[in-house]
This record gives C-alpha cells, structure tokens and sequence, in this order.
C-alpha cells in the first residue's frame, strides 16, 4: 500500500480543520450561541465524511 503525497495534505487539512470546528462548536456552546453550535456540528457532520473520502481514495493497493 502506498499514499499519495496530496492525498495525505488534503487528509491534514481537513482533519485540522475539524479540530478548529470543534473547538469553535465548543466555545459558542460555552457562550450560549446555540445557532452557531448547530451549524458547527453540522460542519463536523460534513468534514468526517470528505476525512474517509480522502483516506480511501489515497490508498492505492498494489495488486
């Protein structure tokens, strides 16, 4: 099995930004911005999928 480069990029990426989101979900929650909480959950709800998306597509198996 090997990874392409920009695949593994595009997997940080995107895993860094969830971890943004969710620090961010998790400040408006603290704060009582419950609309805010919603949409950044729902952005977590999206970003997971895009994350095993990546990773399957990156994965390229040597048969």
């Amino acid at each position: 099995m090997k990874r392409s480069y920009v695949s593994v990029a595009l997997l940080l990426a995107v895993l860094f930004m969830n971890i943004i989101v969710t620090q961010f979900m998790v400040h408006q929650y603290f704060y009582e911005n419950y609309t805010n909480t919603i949409v950044a959950a729902v952005i977590n709800v999206i970003l997971f999928p895009a994350a095993f998306l990546i990773y399957k597509k990156g994965v390229k198996i040597n048969d």
